[in-house]
């Protein structure tokens, strides 16, 4: 348990930690590219470990200097090859839904992918395996429940036409276009319904563009990649997270204060950028150069009604602000928050009601009632329920609110491992 000690005000700059979804995505497609992939300045932490010894199970060579921050990596030339072992990729949600399909082209005859009990009880990916059927991949939820572990059938990925419900989780998508160049034929994927998270898959699709490889979408409704393409390994630096950025602009919008977060793109197709856009709505103070971006804590004002379908990484530190502010704060359309590491739409709200905040959810929404700038807030024992957007967005609460402690706090290891120490950078006591 880790006891948050108040900061008087935030002060200085810092750098942003690298991006979580482009360095996971990056060892996956250099993995399976042609040749040699450099990674540079990417994020080492437990969801990148368990996608490097996945990735070194199937056959990459891959060669970790944590010293000096570089993943070299010679991959599989789109041959990857069955391991003798079942996989497990701890919590990481992302590595065991691109293994689905890269099981599918790997060489071999079956392949068991397997996870924590998270993982086999609340993160169902069963629209996955049905969306692989149609293309020819044979994988099925061994305890029938639609989580893992999965069972799959190598060299059985065919391509064709399939359709996917868009509501559950981007990463399906995901999957299935990064194994796509590899299938026999070309692939195509129907959107039905409306599509969450689409920034997640711009990132993959660049990502997979970085590597030499072209997917492309009609308005987000129907996706192809065409067969017969190869990852190029390539030497790339990761950029910025916005999404791990979020709680050093949290800490200034909450506490007062200005900070500096450089190294974060302008350009990046990263959708977190709307966490910035969010405070700025609130009341902070936003100044954005050609890297970094600058921002000043004010008063805070409710949102009144934002839609945060494309933006769930952020609804938990949003919240957390929104019960500083004077005012009423509704984040809708995030249904899909149930299902991540934690059920984030229910325990955002029992965490915040131990802090004395007025909030309340129903199945696809969260409100948050400010009161007098969160003066009626007080300390409690926040559990992360092990993950790890929860245990920084409520340590984020604790610089402002005395007695706060995080149960389970190293559940930030899973993205940021130096959370704490990168915080203390920019605290005023």
């Amino acid at each position: 348990m880790k006891e948050i000690i108040p900061a008087k005000k935030i002060t200085g700059s810092i750098n942003a930690p690298p991006s979580k979804a482009h360095t996971l995505r990056a060892i996956i497609i250099g993995s399976l590219a042609e040749g040699k992939t450099t990674i540079r300045k990417g994020l080492i932490a437990e969801d990148q470990e368990y996608a490097i010894k996945a990735m070194q199970q199937f056959g990459a060579k891959i060669i970790l200097n944590r010293e000096k921050n570089i993943i070299d990596i010679i991959g599989v030339d789109g041959k990857p090859i069955a391991p003798q072992e079942n996989v497990f990729v701890g919590n990481s949600g992302l590595t065991i839904r691109f293994l689905v399909s890269i099981a599918g082209i790997a060489k071999g005859k079956e392949i068991i992918l397997d996870g924590v009990e998270r993982m086999r009880t609340g993160r169902p990916i069963q629209d996955l395996l049905d969306a692989l059927k149609p293309l020819g991949v044979e994988a099925i939820s061994i305890n029938g429940n639609g989580c893992p572990p999965i069972k799959v059938k190598c060299n059985s990925f065919e391509g064709g036409k399939t359709n996917l419900a868009g509501d559950k989780s981007s990463q399906y998508f995901s999957s299935i276009l990064v194994a796509a160049p590899y299938a026999k034929k070309n692939v195509e994927i129907e959107t039905i319904g409306h599509l969450s998270s689409k920034p997640y898959i711009d990132v993959t699709i660049q990502s997979m563009k970085d590597f030499g490889v072209t997917a492309s979408h009609e308005n987000y409704k129907i996706f192809s990649v065409k067969s017969g393409q190869k990852y190029k390994g390539r030497d790339i630096i990761i950029e910025g997270d916005y999404s791990n950025s979020a709680y050093f602009f949290a800490a200034a919008a909450i506490c007062g204060g200005k900070v500096t977060v450089k190294g974060l793109s302008g350009n990046s197709k990263q959708g977190d950028k709307f966490f910035i856009e969010a405070l700025e709505k609130m009341g902070c103070k936003v100044n954005y150069s050609s890297d970094s971006v600058t921002l000043e804590g004010t008063k805070l004002k409710g949102l009144g009604e934002v839609d945060m379908n494309d933006y769930p990484d952020i609804v938990m530190p949003l919240a957390v602000v929104a019960s500083f502010a004077e005012g009423n704060t509704k984040i809708t359309n995030i249904a899909h928050l149930k299902f991540k590491e934690s059920d984030r739409l229910t325990v955002t709200v029992e965490e915040l009601k131990k802090l004395g905040a007025d909030a309340s959810c129903d199945d696809e929404s969260l409100t948050v009632k400010g009161i007098n700038g969160g003066t009626n807030l007080h300390g409690a024992i926040i559990e992360s329920h092990n993950d790890h957007r929860i245990a920084m967005s409520f340590a984020i609460a604790g610089l402002k609110i005395p007695g706060v402690k995080i149960e389970n706090e190293r559940a930030v290891d899973k993205s940021f491992p130096d959370f704490f120490e990168q915080i203390e950078k920019i605290i005023k006591r």
